[in-house]
C-alpha cells in the first residue's frame, strides 16, 4: 500500500481503521479537527489537525504526500443533534465535505471510500435492507448523508474517480485486546451507555421510546463490529471503478432491541442493569436491520465479531480498563 489519508481518523470507527491500514504496511495520513476524536487513539505520526473545508491546505495535504486514496469519514453525527441543529450538519457533512471533494479532484487522487449511513433509508419498507431500497431519510442527518452519496455518484461520473459508499448500520464494540474503543462526550451510543450504567458511571440506561412496532416496543437495531467496518473498508479500495460510485451495507443481520442488549450486556458483565424508561427520541426509525449480502459477495467481507455478546465483551474489556477514556485512564 501506498500513502492513504483518513480524515476523522482519530474517532471512533476512524482510528480502528487507521490501526488496521498501518498493520497492513499502509503509510496513513490522519485529517481531524479533535472536535470529537482523540489524538491518543492514532498517535502524533502523520497527524495534521485540521479541517475538511480548508481546501488549500487539504489540496496540499493530499499532493505533497502523494495520496491516491481518501477514506471520508469525517462528520457530524448524532441524529437528535442533528434535528435540534440542522444548519450545523448541512454546513459540515455538504458544504465542508465538497470542499474536501474538490481537494481530492484538484491534487489528482483516483479514489475516496465514503463513510455513509443506514440512515438514508429512513423509515425502510422491508426487512432487512437491501442497497437498492428506497433512500428517505427522516433526519437531518440522514439526508446529509443521502445528498452527499448523490454529489459523489454524479461527481464521479463527470471527473471519472472512483468511489464506494459504505452504509453503516450501528457501529459497535472495541479493539479486542481493550486498547482502543468507544470514547464520546457526550455518548449517545446505547452499548457504551449500557455498560456505564453496569459499571455504576451512570446510575440507569435510557430506554427511549417503549411504544415502537417491535417484538418489545424499544426500537430494533443491527450491531456491527468496529473491527469488521474497518475491515471492510480495506476491502472497499479494491472496488474502486473510476466513474462509478458504489454502496455496500454493512451490518451483522442480525436484528437487537434495546432490551435485547440490556440482557446480553447483563450476561456479558454479570451484573443487574437498572433502566429507565423514556420518551421517543427525534427522527428514530422503529427497525433497522442490514442485508450485507452485496458486501459478503462482492467485497468477500465476513465479519468476524457477528454475535452480540462478542461484540460486547470486547466493549466491556475497553470501559474496564479505561472507564475515564483516551489519556484518562490507567
Amino acid at each position: 500500500m501506498g500513502s492513504v489519508l483518513v480524515t476523522g481518523g482519530a474517532g471512533y470507527v476512524g482510528c480502528h481503521l487507521v490501526r488496521l491500514l498501518r498493520e497492513r504496511g499502509a503509510r496513513v495520513l490522519v485529517l481531524d479537527d479533535l472536535s470529537t476524536g482523540h489524538v491518543d487513539s492514532v498517535g502524533a505520526e502523520d497527524f495534521v489537525r485540521g479541517d475538511i473545508g480548508d481546501e488549500e491546505a487539504v489540496t496540499d495535504l493530499i499532493r505533497d504526500n502523494g495520496v491516491s486514496l481518501v477514506y471520508h469519514m469525517a462528520a457530524c453525527a448524532l441524529v437528535e443533534e442533528s434535528v435540534a441543529d440542522p444548519a450545523r450538519y448541512y454546513e459540515r457533512n455538504i458544504a465542508a465535505g465538497l470542499s474536501l471533494l474538490r481537494s481530492v479532484l484538484d491534487a489528482g487522487a483516483s479514489g475516496l471510500v465514503f463513510s455513509s449511513s443506514a440512515a438514508v433509508y429512513g423509515i425502510p419498507e422491508n426487512v432487512p435492507i437491501e442497497e437498492s431500497a428506497p433512500r428517505r431519510p427522516v433526519n437531518p442527518y440522514g439526508r446529509t448523508k443521502a445528498f452527499f452519496e448523490d454529489i459523489l455518484e454524479d461527481c464521479a461520473e463527470a471527473y471519472g474517480i472512483g468511489v464506494v459508499s459504505l452504509r453503516y448500520f450501528n457501529a459497535a464494540g472495541a479493539w479486542p485486546d481493550g486498547s482502543m474503543g468507544e470514547d464520546h462526550d457526550p455518548e449517545t451510543h446505547l452499548i457504551p451507555n449500557v455498560l456505564r450504567a453496569a459499571m455504576g458511571v451512570e446510575p440507569a440506561v435510557r430506554i427511549m421510546g417503549t411504544d415502537y412496532p417491535t417484538r418489545d416496543g424499544s426500537c430494533v437495531r443491527d450491531f456491527v463490529h468496529v473491527c469488521d467496518l474497518a475491515e471492510a473498508h480495506v476491502l472497499a479500495a479494491d472496488k474502486l471503478e473510476r466513474g462509478k460510485q458504489k454502496a455496500f451495507n454493512l451490518g451483522n443481520e442480525r436484528p437487537a432491541s434495546v432490551r435485547d442488549v440490556v440482557a446480553a450486556a447483563e450476561r456479558v458483565t454479570g451484573k443487574k442493569i437498572p433502566v429507565v424508561e423514556d420518551a421517543r427520541r427525534p427522527g428514530d426509525p422503529p427497525k433497522l436491520v442490514a442485508s450485507a449480502k452485496r458486501a459478503r459477495d462482492e467485497l468477500g467481507w465476513e465479519p468476524k465479531f457477528p454475535e452480540l455478546e462478542r461484540i460486547i465483551e470486547t466493549a466491556w474489556k475497553w470501559h474496564r480498563s479505561r472507564p475515564q477514556g483516551y489519556g484518562k485512564g490507567r
